[in-house]
């Protein structure tokens, strides 16, 4: 008897874990597609004829009729579209590259190094934190113009590599998540590596940067996204001329012509500022989701 209801109370507790794990994944999907949703209506319209591309309901798969007419019309009306956008990639690398190498190295300072006052600092830049960007434009601006840079990519560039702040992101963020995780390794493979007689750029480059590469990958993510959605600070920094960068671009297509374009041609250029971060992302994946795996294990 004993046996028998063993059985039964595992096989119940069984069937109800695997329920809930079909219901987790039940709303998962569906969170999933209501978030996508937006986005296939989206290129479906784009890739759909111009005067098919709104319907009652609206077509969510592309049918027979398929034509990039939307993205060509986008191009052809708008010929600065394809320089605004390599301008866009281009800022948003060096921007990329220069906060995720400059606050790695902040990171690992102020996690493994000694040095007078590490914690006072650390504490002030924390502080800092709470202070918004948008109070830094002023200053910022000043300095620009006073070099020489005001118009130029170079006045969002530089602040980035510096490790400053990103467009949006206080330099400051990357600090502390590059110093929350170097905290996490372990002390014995730093003291290996002073036995070898490493020294400290040498045990940052051979040890703790490899060990990095998840969480370098995931700010790199978010620095490059928050740099290529920005609007305000192109729009401070770079207004006239062709150094703009493609938000501005398409926010100048949708009101351009008294706002005689057509809605199929704006969501083709939407599209084309997309496609960056996506690539990103599928390239940087795994890495990404090896750095949300290591968190989780924490």
């Amino acid at each position: 008897m004993n046996n028998a209801a063993t059985s039964r109370s595992s096989l119940q507790g069984v069937i109800r874990t695997q329920l809930a794990t079909y219901l987790l994944w039940g709303v998962l999907a569906l969170g999933s597609l209501l978030m996508a949703a937006p986005f296939i209506w989206m290129f479906t319209a784009t890739l759909s004829p111009l005067s098919e591309a709104f319907t009652l309901p609206p077509r969510w798969l592309p049918g027979s009729d398929v034509t990039i007419e939307s993205y060509l019309r986008a191009v052809r009306d708008y010929p600065q579209l394809i320089r605004y956008f390599w301008n866009s990639v281009y800022i948003s690398t060096l921007v990329t590259v220069g906060y995720v190498a400059v606050t790695t190295m902040a990171g690992y300072a102020f996690a493994r190094l000694e040095f007078p006052f590490k914690k006072l600092l650390f504490g002030m830049l924390l502080v800092s934190l709470m202070v918004p960007i948008q109070t830094m434009i002023v200053p910022l601006y000043i300095i620009m113009r006073s070099i020489g840079l005001l118009g130029m990519p170079g006045a969002i560039i530089l602040p980035g590599m510096i490790g400053a702040f990103a467009p949006g992101l206080s330099g400051v963020f990357g600090v502390f998540l590059m110093r929350q995780f170097f905290l996490t390794v372990p002390k014995d493979l730093i003291e290996a590596g002073k036995v070898d007689g490493a020294g400290p750029i040498r045990i940052f480059w051979t040890i703790a940067a490899p060990l990095a590469k998840p969480q370098m990958a995931a700010l790199a993510i978010i620095v490059f996204t928050t740099t290529w959605n920005d609007y305000f600070i192109p729009l401070v920094f770079m207004l006239t001329g062709n150094n703009q960068v493609l938000p501005l671009a398409v926010v100048g297509i949708s009101g351009g012509r008294g706002g005689e374009v057509p809605a199929a041609v704006i969501l083709a250029a939407v599209s084309i500022s997309i496609l960056p971060i996506l690539i990103a992302f599928v390239a940087m994946q795994r890495l990404i989701v090896e750095s949300f795996m290591r968190a989780g294990v924490k």
